[in-house]
C-alpha cells in the first residue's frame, strides 16, 4: 500500500495525527481529514460493496452527495450504520466498519450475484417470486420462502441493538433571515442581510465556511479563495446579529416559513465534555430564507462506471486541495462541459499529472484548449469513454470516437493507462429544500438541469442553486438578494473565462454487449433497468422510480436522477421537462432518530406533563399515563394498596376537602361574533342564552348522532368562550370543531385556539371547599352569592391572577381555579396551605373516577363512539328549538331501538370487587360462551356506599333496575353476583354539590 498524500496543500493540520481503524486495520491521519480522504491518503481505494450485486465500490463524490463510500461506526456495542466517509470527520481512536460484505470487504461471497445479473433487474421483487411452482412451493410460497434469505441479503448497513448512551437537545430560532450554506452565494448574500441590521443565522453543513472555494483555483480579492472565505466568516461571525451555525444540516423545509436542521455538536470528537450533546436538532422560523445550497456535479452514465477510481471532476480536486490527497496519480478527465477543465487546471496546480481529457464535444472554447495544452494533456474531442479496466481499482479505460449528434459509438477502441478517471457531466442546483417548500421544478435548457420552482413562501434562491456557475455572477447575484439595498462592493476575481453549460449528453450507450452502466450507484440501477421498466410498461417517472428504485436510497438520487429521467426521456422520445421530474421529500440528508426526539430519548412517544407534576412526584404521587399526561394516579402512604389508597382519598373529599390537577382538560378558547352561534350549532343544548360570566354543561354528537364528547363551556364575554373538553379528546374536539369552520360553516366569523398548555388548573371538592377558598382568595367573594353553581369569578390568590369557575365532577361542593400554566406550582402550593386548618388531601385519577361512579358521571370509558344522548341519560340535553350537529340523525329507528345498551349502576352483592370489562350474564355458574346482554364500564369500592360498585351499559336499561345478575370475567376467573341500579348510586338530588 503506498500513500496518496500530496507533499503539501491542503487544509489539514499536518503537524498533528490521529489513529483510527478500517476493518480492523490501523491507519492514520489529520485534524481536518474526512474518513474519505484520510483512507484515500493510506492508498485506500475499495470502500464497500454494492447493494444488489456486491460490486466493489470507490469513491465518487466528496461531500453529502456521495452514494458508495457508506460505512458504520463502531462505539463498543453501539453502531451506526450507513454514515458517508466524506462527511466523517475523523479523531484519535475512530473505529468503523465497510458494509454490505461477507466475510471480507476484499473477498465477498456476495459477489457471486454478479452472475445473476438478469435475475436481480428492475422490478426482481415482484416477478421472481410470485409465480413458479415448485414441487410444493406453489404461488406465493415460494415467496414466502424465499422471503427470509432476501431480508437478511438486503439493506446496507447493519443496525445495532444497543442502546444510544450519547445525549441530544433541541433548539428553537427566530430570524430576520436565515441562510442556507456559506459558500460564496450565501457569504455575500449574509453580509448584505446583516448590513441591514436584520438577525441573521447562516447554517452550514460542512466544518468550515467557503463552499466551492475550499477548492477552488481562481483568486479572490489578490488571495487564495479559501483565506478569503475564512476572513469574511470570521467578519460576519463577529457580528451581534449573526449567529453562525457550522456542521449543520438544514434537511427540511415546512409551511410558514419553517425549517429544521441537525447541528453535529460533537461527532468529530473522541471524548465529549460533560453535559455536551452529540447531536442539536434545531427548529428554524424565518422571516425570510437565502438557499445558498450550491450545485451538485453530476456523472455520465457509461459502461463500467463504477468501478474504484472513477469519480466525478469536483471530487478528485476537492480531494487534492482540501485534503492534500492524489486520488490518482495519473488523472484523465471525461466531459461534456467546460468545468472538467478548471478541475484539471487546479490539479496540475497541486501537482498531479493529468494526462488525458475526453471530451463528447467535437469543438471547445479556446480557454479549455489552451488549459489543455499548458498541462500537456492528450485532448481526446468528439470522443467518450466506453469501458473501464479494473478488479478492485482502475488501471485503464477504453476511448472511442462518438457522434454527439446520433449518439452513436464508432471506430476501434483505444486504451489507455489511467488510475484515476474524473467525470462531469454538468451541473445540477441542489434544489431540495425548494422542491420541499412547493412548486414544481423548472427544465433549464442550458444547464441542462431543473431549477427552483417559483417561491411560494418567503425565500429565494441564490448563486448556483440559482443556476450561476461563475464566482462573479454568483457574487453579483447573492448580494441583490441578500438585500435589494445592498451596496456592497464586491470582490475582484481572478479565473480562466469558462462555461460550465454542458452538451446534452447523458449516457454513452456502445453497441453490443458491454460491460453495466450504472445510473443510481447506491440502488444499483443500470441504464438497461431503465429501458426494462420502458418495455414493462412504467414510463411515468413515479412509476420508473418505484419500480426501478431509481433515486430512492439514502442519497435522494443526488447524482442520478436527472441521468435517469435524460435516458427516460430518450427512450420515449420526449424532452426532459416533458419526461417531468420527482419532488423530493424531507430529509435531505439522513438524520438520527436520537437528533428527532431531542431530550426525550428512550420514549417512543412524547410525554405531557402538567405544571405541578413535579410536586407530585416529591409528594409520594405514583403516575400513570392518561392519553400523552403523566396523571397522578394515587398519593400513596407507606404499605397502602391502591384500593386503600384511593379509597381514603375519595373519603377525605365526601368528608372534608380535596384538590386534584385539572390541568390536562382540553381548553380551547373560542371568539367572534358569531361565536355563540357556532356553539349552538356544536352543541345539542343552547349556548347563546348563557349569560356572560356563567359556564354550561354542553354535549356534543357526531353527525350520525353519536356522543362525542361532553364538557363545559364558559361564557368569558359577549363575543368569548373559553370551552372544557374531556383529556383525552382535547386533540379529536379541535379538530371536529376546525372542519366545521372551515368546510361547512366558513361564513361564521369565528376564531378557535387551542389554549390547553396556558392554563393550569385545580379543582378542590368537598364542604369545606368554600372554606379553604375563603382562606386564600383576595378580589372576590366566593359566597354562593357571589359564586352561585356555574358561575365564574375572577380574583388573586398569593398575588397572582385567577379564575375560579363553580362547578364538580366529584358530585360535591367544588370549584375549579385556573391560572397561568407558570404559576400552577404556586396557585396549588398555595391551596394547600389555606387547606392545611381543613386537613386537604391531594387525590389522584383513581380517586376522581371512584367519586364520578358514584356519582354516576360519564367519561371516555361510556362515550365509547357507540352510545347515544337517551343510552347515557343525557336526552334532556337534546334542544327541540335549533338544529345542531347530529340533530338530523339522533331520531333513526336504530339509536330508540328498547334493546339498545344503556347506562345504570352494579352493586356487588358478594362484597367482592367488579373487573372493568366484565360481561353481565344472567347464569348463576360461568360458562363460556354465555348470552351477554350487557358489560361492565368502570369499577371500584366505593367508601361512601361501603360496597364494591360499578357502572355498566346493559339491554333495556332502567327496566332492569332492581334485578339481579352476575358479572363474569372468564379471562380473570371472576364471577359474582350484582344488582342493578340506577347510575346515581349517590346523592341522587344533587343537594351537595348546590348546598
Amino acid at each position: 500500500m503506498t500513500s496518496s498524500r500530496l507533499p503539501n496543500g491542503g487544509q489539514i493540520e499536518r503537524a498533528k495525527s490521529f489513529g483510527f481503524t478500517f476493518d480492523g486495520r490501523a491507519y492514520s491521519g489529520h485534524p481536518g481529514d474526512t474518513l474519505a480522504s484520510a483512507l484515500l491518503a493510506n492508498g485506500v481505494t475499495l470502500f464497500g460493496r454494492s447493494f444488489k450485486y456486491h460490486r466493489p465500490r470507490g469513491l465518487l463524490a466528496a461531500g453529502s452527495d456521495e452514494p458508495n463510500a457508506l460505512v458504520t461506526i463502531i462505539s463498543g456495542d453501539v453502531r451506526e450504520p450507513n454514515v458517508r466517509a466524506t462527511e466523517l470527520e475523523i479523531f484519535d481512536g475512530l473505529a468503523v466498519q465497510s458494509q454490505n460484505r461477507f466475510p471480507s470487504l476484499e473477498h465477498d461471497l456476495m459477489a457471486v450475484n454478479q452472475l445473476a445479473g438478469s435475475l436481480l433487474s428492475a422490478g426482481f421483487y415482484y416477478k421472481t417470486f410470485m409465480g413458479p411452482a415448485i414441487g410444493p412451493l406453489k404461488s406465493t410460497r415460494f415467496w414466502m420462502f424465499c422471503e427470509r434469505f432476501i431480508r437478511r441479503a438486503a439493506g446496507l448497513g447493519k443496525a445495532g441493538i444497543a442502546a444510544d448512551p450519547d445525549r441530544y437537545e433541541r433548539m428553537n430560532a427566530f430570524c430576520d433571515v436565515l441562510v442556507v450554506g456559506s459558500g460564496p452565494a450565501g457569504l455575500i448574500a449574509a453580509e448584505a442581510a446583516a448590513a441591514t441590521g436584520a438577525r441573521v443565522i447562516i447554517a452550514e453543513e460542512r466544518p468550515v465556511a467557503g463552499g466551492s472555494l475550499l477548492a477552488s483555483g481562481e483568486i479572490i480579492d489578490g488571495r487564495n479563495p479559501a483565506v478569503w472565505a475564512r476572513e469574511k466568516a470570521e467578519a460576519l461571525a463577529t457580528l451581534p446579529n449573526v449567529r453562525f451555525l457550522t456542521r449543520t444540516s438544514v434537511w427540511g423545509y415546512y409551511d410558514g416559513n419553517v425549517l429544521t436542521a441537525v447541528q453535529r455538536v460533537s461527532d468529530h470528537k473522541p471524548n465529549r465534555t460533560k453535559g455536551q450533546p452529540r447531536q442539536r436538532h434545531w427548529v428554524i422560523r424565518a422571516g425570510k430564507t437565502i438557499l445558498a445550497t450550491g450545485a451538485f456535479e453530476r456523472p455520465i452514465v457509461f459502461p463500467g462506471n463504477d468501478c474504484p477510481g472513477v469519480m466525478l471532476a469536483d471530487a478528485v480536486r476537492r480531494f487534492a486541495v482540501e485534503y492534500g490527497v492524489a486520488a490518482g496519480k495519473n488523472v484523465a478527465f471525461f466531459t461534456n462541459n467546460d468545468s472538467a477543465y478548471d478541475a484539471a487546471r487546479t490539479l496540475s496546480l497541486a501537482g498531479i499529472a493529468v494526462t488525458t481529457i475526453v471530451d463528447v464535444r467535437p469543438d471547445i472554447s479556446g480557454a479549455c484548449r489552451d488549459i489543455a495544452n499548458i498541462l500537456g494533456a492528450e485532448l481526446l474531442l468528439g470522443s467518450a469513454v466506453t469501458g473501464t479496466h479494473a478488479g478492485k481499482s482502475l488501471s485503464a479505460i477504453t476511448v472511442q470516437h462518438f457522434n454527439m449528434t446520433t449518439g452513436r459509438i464508432s471506430g476501434a477502441p483505444r486504451e489507455i493507462k489511467t488510475d484515476c478517471l474524473g467525470v462531469s457531466g454538468g451541473w445540477s442546483p441542489v434544489i431540495h429544500l425548494a422542491s420541499q417548500a412547493g412548486g414544481k421544478p423548472e427544465w433549464d435548457e442550458d444547464l441542462q438541469a431543473f431549477l427552483a420552482p417559483e417561491p411560494n413562501q418567503n425565500w429565494v434562491v441564490t448563486g448556483s442553486a440559482a443556476g450561476y456557475m461563475d464566482t462573479i455572477s454568483v457574487l453579483s447575484d447573492a448580494a441583490t438578494k441578500g438585500s435589494a439595498k445592498s451596496r456592497l462592493v464586491l470582490p475582484s476575481v481572478e479565473a480562466p473565462m469558462l462555461d460550465s453549460s454542458p452538451a446534452p449528453v447523458f449516457e454513452i450507450e456502445p453497441a453490443g454487449k458491454s460491460q453495466k452502466a450504472f445510473v443510481d450507484f447506491q440502488h444499483d440501477v443500470t441504464a438497461s433497468d431503465i429501458r426494462l421498466a420502458y418495455r414493462e410498461g412504467f414510463h411515468s417517472v413515479e412509476h420508473l422510480k418505484r419500480y426501478t428504485t431509481l433515486g430512492m436510497a439514502t442519497d435522494q438520487g443526488k447524482t442520478s436522477n436527472v441521468p435517469g429521467l435524460a435516458i427516460m426521456a430518450d427512450i420515449r422520445g420526449i424532452s426532459i421537462p416533458d419526461a417531468g421530474t420527482t419532488r423530493f421529500r424531507a430529509p435531505f440528508t439522513p438524520v438520527s432518530m436520537g437528533a428527532i426526539a431531542g431530550e426525550r430519548y428512550g420514549d417512543l412517544r412524547p410525554h405531557r406533563l402538567t405544571p405541578m407534576h413535579d410536586w407530585h412526584i416529591s409528594n409520594g404521587a405514583k403516575t400513570y399515563e392518561a392519553g400523552l399526561w403523566h396523571r397522578p394516579m394515587i398519593y400513596g402512604s407507606h404499605g397502602e394498596t391502591i384500593e386503600q389508597a384511593y379509597t381514603r382519598e375519595a373519603r377525605a373529599v365526601r368528608e372534608g376537602v380535596g384538590i386534584v390537577d385539572v390541568s390536562t382538560l382540553g381548553k380551547i378558547d373560542i371568539q367572534g361574533p358569531d361565536a355563540a352561534e357556532f356553539l349552538d350549532r356544536v352543541y345539542t343544548n343552547m349556548f347563546s342564552t348563557l349569560p356572560v360570566g356563567k359556564a354550561r354543561y354542553g354535549l356534543m354528537l357526531r353527525e350520525d348522532g353519536i356522543v362525542f364528547d361532553d364538557g363545559t363551556t364558559w361564557r368569558l364575554g359577549e363575543t368569548q368562550f373559553l370551552m372544557t373538553t374531556t383529556t383525552a379528546n382535547a386533540g379529536p374536539v379541535m379538530q371536529h370543531l376546525e372542519y366545521y369552520l372551515d368546510c361547512v360553516w366558513p361564513e361564521l366569523r369565528v376564531h378557535l385556539t387551542s389554549v390547553t398548555d396556558v392554563w393550569a388548573g385545580a379543582a378542590i371538592s368537598g364542604p369545606k371547599s368554600r372554606s379553604v377558598l375563603e382562606t386564600c382568595v383576595a378580589g372576590t367573594k366566593v359566597d354562593n352569592t357571589a359564586l352561585p353553581f356555574m358561575g365564574i369569578v375572577h380574583g388573586r390568590i398569593a398575588d397572582i391572577p385567577v379564575m375560579i369557575c363553580r362547578l364538580s365532577f366529584s358530585g360535591e361542593l367544588a370549584y375549579e381555579v385556573y391560572s397561568g400554566a407558570g404559576h400552577g406550582t404556586r396557585i396549588w402550593e398555595a391551596l394547600i396551605a389555606a387547606g392545611k386548618q381543613f386537613d386537604i388531601v391531594p387525590y389522584g385519577l383513581e380517586a376522581l373516577g371512584t367519586l364520578r361512579i358514584e356519582k354516576g358521571h360519564v367519561t371516555g370509558a361510556e362515550i365509547d363512539g357507540r352510545t347515544t344522548a337517551h343510552d347515557l341519560h343525557l336526552g334532556w340535553m337534546l334542544s327541540k328549538k335549533k338544529t345542531y350537529i347530529g340533530s338530523a340523525m339522533i331520531n333513526r329507528p336504530g339509536l330508540k331501538d328498547e334493546h339498545r345498551l344503556s347506562l345504570v349502576g352494579l352493586i356487588s352483592l358478594d362484597n367482592q370487587s367488579i373487573n372493568g370489562g366484565s360481561h353481565i350474564v344472567s347464569d348463576k355458574t360461568p360458562r363460556e360462551p354465555a348470552d351477554s346482554f350487557g358489560h361492565v364500564t368502570a369499577a371500584c369500592y366505593s367508601p361512601a356506599l361501603g360496597k364494591y360498585i360499578a357502572l355498566a351499559l346493559v339491554k333495556h336499561g332502567t327496566s332492569m333496575i332492581g334485578k339481579r345478575a352476575f358479572a363474569t370475567d372468564l379471562l380473570r376467573d371472576k364471577h359474582g353476583a350484582v344488582e342493578i341500579v340506577s347510575h346515581h348510586m349517590f346523592d341522587k338530588d344533587g343537594s351537595r354539590m348546590h348546598g
